[in-house]
């Protein structure tokens, strides 16, 4: 029994086209790679940050050592940057962005009713 991917490779092949076109070439594959790339990095990084921080050393050099983590925003940066990763990086830069508004409003409604329910 084929599967359905091995029933499209000939057609593929057979119009010259590399089956993986899509990587390069499709208008929202920047996009989306990007967008969730940011919402990674702006969740994801911390945390391993500060996760080997703790693992490495006393929890007051920890402290005192995370805002290290804002060295880490040279990497969008740079994105920005550079002609070729451009698009990607714009995409990124609005995934954190849309990422830490989304995380600072859940806490801020959270914060606001555990105040109010407790007054």
């Amino acid at each position: 029994m084929s599967s359905p991917e091995s029933a499209t490779r000939p057609e593929a092949e057979a119009a010259g086209r590399p089956l993986d076109w899509w990587h390069r070439s499709h208008p929202t594959f920047a996009a989306l790679t990007g967008f969730f790339a940011g919402m990674l990095f702006v969740t994801a990084v911390p945390g391993g940050f500060v996760s080997v921080l703790r693992l490495m050393l006393p929890y007051e050099d920890a402290e005192r050592l995370f805002p290290l983590i804002a060295i880490g925003l040279v990497v969008p940066i740079a994105m920005l940057a550079r002609r070729k990763t451009r698009r990607f990086g714009i995409f990124m830069a609005i995934g954190m962005v849309l990422t830490a508004l989304v995380v600072l409003g859940v806490a801020s409604l959270v914060l606001y009713f555990m105040v109010r329910q407790d007054a």
